[in-house]
């Protein structure tokens, strides 16, 4: 069984910043995608930004700019850098590790950017 851990997650201004780690534990396959999803109240969970293990990332547009995923595979940790944070970037972050068909997901931090 695998095990996403989250944190890093928190109250900001607008324009602040913000870190979210995630770290996998178990068993755990190598060749990997990792991700950040969000969950606005009201809307459905969507992609924020994924990386495979080779390093190859892919963002929302929304957060092009000011998002940067990055991923240590040696500790099976995966980050989100949050920049120039706008109020419109709250919700619920939830951490994924995908093999395929096959998604794990952490608990979910809360992220909240106040106006």
């Amino acid at each position: 069984q695998v095990q996403l851990v989250e944190s890093g997650g928190g109250l900001v201004q607008a324009g602040g910043s913000l870190r979210l780690s995630c770290t996998a534990s178990g068993r755990i396959f190598r060749i990997n995608v990792m991700g950040w999803y969000r969950q606005a109240s009201g809307r459905q969970r969507e992609l924020v930004a994924h990386i495979t293990s080779d390093g190859s990332t892919n963002y929302a547009d929304s957060v092009k700019g000011r998002f940067t995923i990055s991923r240590d595979n040696a500790k099976n940790t995966v980050y989100l850098q949050m920049d120039s944070l706008k109020p419109e970037d709250t919700a619920v972050f939830y951490c994924n590790l995908n093999w395929g068909t096959i998604n794990f997901w952490g608990q979910g931090t809360q992220v909240t950017v106040s106006s």
